[in-house]
């Protein structure tokens, strides 16, 4: 069984040594496990990008090749068989990575899929390679929405709008996200009309140059210049060092940026939405810094931020379940960062607090036959495991996981004629999924 827990940890240092292949194929793996990993998403999408780059030529016969997965991914999508279209997407994109139409029904696939880290990580590339298309920047904006980064969420439509200013469904979503930022970063309980909670006119008039549309580098500089000689007279406003910071993250200044988050959660540490994009904006610094030291060729810096980042995820995770203890998605994003860090005894702590809701249950279940078989319980593992396919009507990509890893630890235990049972049940659904249908054979 493949030991994912560490894969987008050498798949990233893969990528930083320009082994494209091998990242790739590490990144295609933990993808089969789990479709709604982000990182992973976003990490395949970069190094299928610099292999194209790397490669010369050939480009024809990647797209002759590619013809046959594509047709696969819209005949699944008809049919609305949303996993193995992305599945067949994947494999055109493989030799593709650059084709915008293909993204974006792969960012739709991923969307219908309920896989929305995915589906940002897809549209956020697509904002990357073609800064020009209004619906994958519209697109990138609902999915940061919806994953809980309204700050840039509301850039995306921002910059939606700019390419096409018509566009009536971003109109609406920019204008209904910055009135809520607005109201959220109030300093009142009750809530009425918007232009009733600003005392002045310096307030009103910042909030008119916030909700437009896209400024320019001068503007942002001159706005943040008037933004901190007020911080001069006021050093301990949290929304303005708050704004302040999104300015200098707008200016691509994110240690700035970070520094002044930093200094609002000061004043504001009972805010969850505060900490959270401090942790998602930390974690973008953290990431730069990776690269600048890539870049200088220091690995031993880049080894030791990369260590950095990975405890920071951590107790960033841990942070923001002390402001919702109850929420069961942040405990199982805690307990997955835990597993891929190697503390088995941490995750299966947190898992085994969400296994009875049944929104988290079969993931819940599903991580914890990974981190039991990891601690060498295959009894317990087998019994998550099988828990977590129980009253599924359909076989997913995770119940084929589940089932490979089913027959994985039959097959140790010497266990053939069950190791088979569980292998045939994917190979019924799915031929080509890892190496199931050598494993067939070796059971004939």
């Amino acid at each position: 069984m493949v030991d994912y827990s560490k894969h987008i940890q050498k798949a990233e240092e893969a990528t930083r040594r320009r082994n494209y292949d091998f990242a790739i194929e590490l990144y295609q793996q933990l993808l089969e496990i789990e479709p709604d990993q982000g990182d992973a998403r976003a990490g395949l999408r970069r190094a299928l990008k610099l292999r194209a780059e790397q490669k010369k030529g050939g480009k024809l016969f990647a797209k002759i090749g590619g013809a046959g997965p594509l047709a696969a991914a819209k005949t699944m999508v008809k049919a609305k068989r949303w996993d193995s279209a992305i599945k067949s997407l994947e494999k055109f994109l493989a030799g593709n990575p650059l084709d915008v139409s293909a993204n974006l029904l792969l960012g739709e696939c991923c969307e219908n899929a309920e896989h929305f880290h995915s589906a940002c990580a897809v549209y956020e590339f697509i904002a990357e390679i073609a800064p020009k298309n209004s619906e994958g920047l519209r697109r990138a904006g609902a999915m940061m929405y919806r994953t809980g980064d309204h700050v840039r969420a509301l850039e995306f439509y921002e910059r939606a709008l700019e390419i096409d200013p018509r566009d009536q469904d971003a109109i609406k979503a920019r204008k209904d996200l910055a009135a809520e930022t607005a109201l959220s970063q109030g300093r009142y309980e009750s809530v009425g009309h918007s232009r009733e909670q600003i005392k002045d006119k310096e307030q009103a008039a910042s909030l008119e140059r916030g909700q437009r549309i896209h400024k320019s580098e001068n503007e942002l500089q001159e706005e943040l210049e008037r933004l901190e000689s007020r911080l001069a007279e006021n050093a301990s406003d949290p929304d303005l060092l708050k704004e302040i910071g999104e300015h200098h993250r707008k200016l691509g200044d994110l240690e700035a940026a970070l520094e002044f988050l930093e200094r609002a959660m000061e004043y504001r540490r009972d805010s969850f939405d505060l900490a959270n994009e401090h942790g998602q904006l930390k974690v973008k610094v953290l990431k730069k810094r990776i690269a600048k030291a890539d870049k200088l060729e220091d690995s031993e810096r880049a080894n030791k931020i990369e260590a950095e980042l990975k405890a920071f995820e951590i107790s960033f995770a841990q942070s923001l379940l002390t402001f919702r203890p109850g929420d069961s998605g942040l405990r199982l994003e805690l307990a997955k960062k835990l597993l891929r860090s190697g503390d088995h005894d941490g995750a299966i702590s947190e898992l085994q607090q969400v296994t009875n809701d049944p929104r988290t249950e079969r993931d819940a279940r599903f991580f914890l036959g990974q981190a039991f078989h990891a601690k060498g319980f295959s009894d317990l593992a087998r019994k998550e495991f099988k828990q977590a396919l129980q009253d599924e009507a359909r076989l997913d990509d995770r119940g084929k996981e589940i089932l490979y890893n089913l027959a994985s630890i039959a097959e140790a235990a010497g266990e053939a004629e069950e190791a088979r049972s569980y292998y045939s049940q994917v190979f019924e659904v799915d031929i080509s999924y890892r190496d199931v249908a050598q494993k067939m054979e070796s059971f004939k």
